[in-house]
């Protein structure tokens, strides 16, 4: 789950990290009374959950309320990556003398947390050209952070008189990235202000979702934007789903074999336009709701239902496929491969209605991809 810059901000903030002064508005005249209150001059920041926002116009300072308003205006009528700016976030100006990057992610392969460095942050760190640029070191999630490793670390991208700051700082947003069950704990730039201070100019935060029932007060942090239409209907509902980018719809029950559905689909040339997996239920009716949420997305040109029928009984999906079949308006084809509990009677069931269940995987893929291109 993503956060907006002010939601991280406020995450940083209770672990202690310095943030520079800040205020939430959605109109360029809440955009002033929050730079008035502020003091002038002031920058003005696009919350959107897409990256680039600076270099596509979404962060732009004003020294008078006058330009605090344009500027304002001209932010709320973006759409950064297709993403329309609803909100700005208007921050106190600081005097950057100099700026760095720290970062905590997941090494998956190394199965620990995994501390990035560099003395080279500011909008271009992605696009880092010198590999020594960018400093690293693991965390072990059972001893927890080494604070000497850390510290050497440290002091090959700040100076001495920065480097015990900066550890501070990046304990403590190791602190919240455990707290908080994050997969990315972000500040960049990390500046140094003319003074010598060291504050965080800017966050990014991504929560794991599977962690939030742990943390039900961060369940308000969770922004529409991130999820499409369907994502929101699947969650209702109790199913996983995920939207991808492909045109293939995809019902599977277990999330294994939905993984192994969507491989074949790309290896027989095609792309899945979705993750969902129904689970062990034999529910008709999620497999309704399950149908109902693949036709609102646009690019839908076929339906491959796969279901391996354990707990799963194959007469019950077959009941739900009939249900949605007449309840719902289904104009793409649509694929069934049934295999295990009563897939006879689930075959037959469907056969009444001239529906065919196949039972070979690979054969139900090539056939959808066949579907989809006709």
């Amino acid at each position: 789950m993503k956060l907006y810059e002010y939601q991280a901000r406020e995450l940083l903030t209770a672990a202690g990290i310095p943030v520079p002064p800040g205020e939430v508005a959605g109109s360029p005249e809440e955009a002033a009374r929050a730079a008035e209150q502020l003091g002038l001059p002031v920058v003005l920041k696009a919350q959107v959950l897409a990256g680039g926002r600076g270099k596509a116009g979404g962060v732009k300072s004003a020294r008078t309320l006058e330009e605090v308003r344009a500027r304002a205006r001209e932010i709320l009528s973006l759409s950064i990556k297709d993403v329309p700016v609803r909100r700005l976030l208007v921050v106190k100006a600081v005097d950057i003398r100099r700026e760095y990057y720290l970062g905590l992610t997941v090494d998956r392969s190394a199965k620990k947390t995994v501390a990035i460095v560099s003395a080279s942050g500011g909008v271009d760190i992605e696009e880092a050209r010198e590999p020594q640029a960018i400093l690293t070191a693991h965390i072990d999630p059972q001893s927890g952070p080494d604070q000497a490793a850390l510290g050497r670390l440290l002091t090959r991208a700040f100076p001495a008189a920065r480097a015990a700051e900066a550890l501070q700082t990046l304990l403590a947003l190791y602190g919240l990235f455990r707290a908080k069950d994050a997969s990315l704990v972000e500040v960049n730039p990390y500046a140094e202000l003319a003074d010598g201070c060291l504050l965080a100019a800017d966050a990014k935060v991504v929560l794991d979702d599977n962690g939030l029932a742990k943390h039900p007060e961060l369940e308000g942090y969770r922004n529409a934007e991130e999820y499409s239409e369907e994502e929101t209907m699947a969650r209702a509902a109790g199913l996983s789903f995920v939207s991808l980018d492909g045109d293939i719809g995809c019902i599977v029950n277990g999330a294994g074999l939905a993984m192994a559905t969507m491989d074949q689909i790309k290896l027989f040339g095609g792309a899945p336009a979705n993750f969902l997996d129904v689970g062990g239920s034999s529910s008709p009716e999620k497999v309704l709701t399950a149908l109902n949420i693949l036709r609102a997305n646009p690019r839908l040109k076929a339906i491959l239902i796969n279901i391996f029928g354990g707990i799963t009984r194959c007469d019950d999906i077959a009941r739900g496929i009939l249900i949605a079949r007449r309840q719902a308006d289904l104009t793409v084809p649509m694929v069934i491969r049934l295999i295990g509990t009563n897939q006879k009677e689930g075959a037959a069931l469907l056969a009444g209605e001239g529906l065919v269940a196949l039972e070979d995987m690979s054969e139900a893929v090539k056939k959808v991809l066949e579907a989809s291109r006709a």
